[in-house]
């Protein structure tokens, strides 16, 4: 029952957002429009900020559910853009009316575990350690936020196949390339300590 009002309590959000901003947009609003009273939206959520928080987590692990394999990280990422595209109008207000650092943690947050994934597959087997595996992952993760955080403040008008096609062709083979080296700085340290 919780999960079924917490996404009737989503799809009023994302209705009233088509009709107002955000800053308008009161919890008395969402409650009416959900048909509940104003102390049950406070048992799901402490206020409209926590609600988008959850949405935005929410959407964006449906779109990368599975895709944590070096072989699908691609079809994640598509996904997330393509989920992005999906709720235009939602991610376009929550982008225009909370702080950009707010939106990016949700986005950083999915995704560095789609990447850490992909690092762990192709890091078996490797001596390198968990903190540059978890560096390697940033890296990636910082440079994957970037380009959708710059494609919604540029309206989403960009294909986002087309970017995923330029992030993939850039970066292919580049994970392994980076756990090898990180691996040979462990070895080229041991040696000199030896």
């Amino acid at each position: 029952m919780s999960q079924i009002t917490k996404r009737a309590l989503e799809d009023s959000l994302k209705k009233l957002l088509l009709q107002k901003p955000l800053s308008k947009i009161t919890i008395s609003d969402i409650a009416n429009d959900c048909g509940i009273n104003r102390m049950t939206f406070y048992y799901h959520f402490k206020d409209i900020y926590d609600l988008i928080e959850w949405i935005c987590i929410e959407e964006t692990a449906r779109a990368i559910n599975g895709k944590k394999t070096y072989e699908t990280w691609q079809q994640g990422f598509l996904q997330t853009f393509q989920m992005v595209l999906e709720n235009k109008p939602f991610i376009s207000n929550v982008y225009h009316s909370i702080s950009r650092e707010k939106i990016e943690d949700y986005f950083y947050a999915i995704t560095y575990d789609l990447l850490i994934g992909v690092i762990e597959e192709k890091a078996a087997g490797m001596k390198v350690s968990e903190a540059d595996k978890k560096f390697i992952a940033n890296f990636y993760n910082f440079a994957f936020v970037g380009l959708l955080m710059d494609w919604i403040k540029k309206d989403m008008k960009e294909d986002p196949e087309l970017i995923i096609e330029q992030l993939s062709t850039l970066i292919h083979g580049e994970v392994s390339r980076a756990l090898e080296k990180y691996q040979n700085k462990k070895t080229n340290q041991i040696h000199k300590n030896d």
